[in-house]
């Protein structure tokens, strides 16, 4: 896919500032201003350090804050998925970020990332970030890996799988906003439990729900807790499906999801090698696999991960809400590859995990928890999109038509692993045909009737 078919030729970038609020506005610009619109938790920050912070650090992070606040704030256009980006950044070290090398690795990363057309340019901050010393972690062993972690199948499964393997040493960044898995953790032990900026945007300014630029955030976030760590490895949790799955079958004429790909990772380790920093290696250990192949062999450790307090839901938790406790729907994408995934690995999940506690029933109403009252058109649509991603998933395996497609993702997926091109394609088709077995056999356990068997085209029973 060439991102540049998808930008904006000649049109104006949308002005925004990242500036202190002393900072004059340039004309026509937007100001984000900082201490405000966005925020930095320097107390927050405690919990996180390994090491003394440079400022580009703390720049980067308040640079990746800015390409969100760009990013939610503009709708992107009813024809077309680009947008322009005039952005303008306060940073404590100008001369790095305006330096071409870096301001072009930056802008790369971003515009393949987003699709978006983004002209960058930084001026020195007037006020320095408050300084807070290093501080003494009381580890016991030395820190070997990265890892984003968050509430998910995956992250908690390869989670589970690499410290197996490596045997300690793993540092998970926690990209939730929780931080369960902190809870009763000694302050002093904690690693990276929420991410440290803030952006505030109020409800008529956020206007684009697409946030293509998430992946950029924890890139940053991964890719700093990698320098402040001093080791150089990365891990990507995401399986097959999750990593590949949103290219290989993209929505409508929508530019392609990359957050998870090894293609835009690249990008983000030419960005540290041009700041001239320590460069990280984003590893996938898990992109060859499925989601159920990862699931099952998690769950056939001898310390296997538990599983009933993982979330994998795109809806709002007030709309999945019943008998005042949050459910998953059961029903969107992210749910409906979860299912799919559990019975793979055969993982038996409680029925009132779920809202749609039924997906064989014959009608998508009748498999709702009793007394649901929620029910919308927005929901039948989520249903419908998702099985179709994953039914669509499933025909490409011995699909001629799209073959050219999936062997050009596979060609791109190579250059961004390091690996032969041939040795991409083999895997990829392989793993499309495992897909294929896996989401036959959970139709098949769903019967016949099931509405979700009878708006997929791929079926078992053909």
């Amino acid at each position: 896919m060439n991102v540049k078919a998808y930008h904006v030729a000649d049109a104006e970038g949308v002005r925004i500032d990242a500036v202190e609020e002393d900072e004059p506005l340039r004309d026509g610009a937007q100001g984000a201003i900082l201490g405000k619109s966005i925020t930095l938790s320097i107390e927050g920050l405690k919990d996180f350090f390994f090491a003394d912070w440079h400022p580009e650090l703390v720049d980067l992070m308040i640079i990746a804050a800015a390409v969100e606040y760009c990013d939610l704030s503009v709708r992107r256009p009813a024809w077309g998925w680009a947008r322009a980006f005039d952005l303008r950044v306060a940073v404590h070290d100008d001369s790095l970020w305006n330096k071409p090398s870096v301001r072009q690795a930056l802008g790369e990363a971003l515009a393949f990332l987003t699709g978006d057309r983004w002209a960058l340019s930084f001026v020195r901050r007037q006020h320095d970030v408050v300084e807070v010393g290093p501080r003494k972690l009381d580890l016991s062993i030395p820190d070997k890996i990265i890892m984003p972690y968050s509430d998910g199948l995956d992250s908690r499964a390869v989670a589970a799988l690499v410290a197996a393997k490596e045997n300690g040493g793993l540092v998970r960044v926690r990209l939730g906003t929780k931080g369960a898995d902190t809870k009763g953790t000694p302050r002093k032990q904690r690693r990276f439990t929420a991410v440290p900026f803030d952006v505030k945007l109020g409800k008529r300014q956020r206007v684009e729900s697409s946030a293509r630029s998430r992946g950029f955030k924890f890139a940053m976030i991964t890719g700093i807790a990698a320098q402040l760590a001093k080791v150089d490895r990365i891990v990507v949790t995401e399986s097959g499906q999750g990593a590949l799955g949103p290219i290989i079958a993209s929505s409508g004429q929508i530019y392609p999801d990359y957050r998870v790909h090894p293609a835009f990772t690249q990008r983000i380790e030419k960005l540290f090698a041009a700041m001239g920093k320590s460069v990280p290696t984003y590893e996938y250990p898990r992109i060859w696999y499925t989601k159920g192949e990862t699931l099952a062999a998690a769950h056939a450790l001898e310390a296997a991960p538990t599983w009933h307090d993982t979330r994998s839901c795109w809806q709002d938790s007030r709309r999945v809400s019943f008998g005042g406790r949050r459910r998953q729907c059961g029903i969107c994408e992210a749910c409906m590859l979860r299912r799919m995934s559990m019975h793979t690995a055969g993982i038996v999940e409680a029925s009132d995990e779920y809202i749609w506690e039924n997906l064989g029933a014959s009608d998508i109403h009748g498999g709702t928890v009793k007394g649901f009252a929620r029910m919308s058109k927005a929901f039948e649509d989520y249903a419908i999109a998702g099985i179709l991603h994953l039914d669509h998933l499933a025909a490409l395996a011995r699909s001629d038509l799209h073959r050219r497609a999936v062997r050009r993702v596979a060609h791109e997926t190579a250059d961004g692993l390091g690996i032969e091109a041939a040795v991409a394609e083999r895997e990829m088709f392989d793993l499309l045909e495992r897909h294929r077995s896996e989401w036959l056999a959970f139709l098949a356990s769903l019967g016949k009737e099931s509405f979700v068997s009878r708006i997929a085209m791929v079926s078992p029973w053909q």
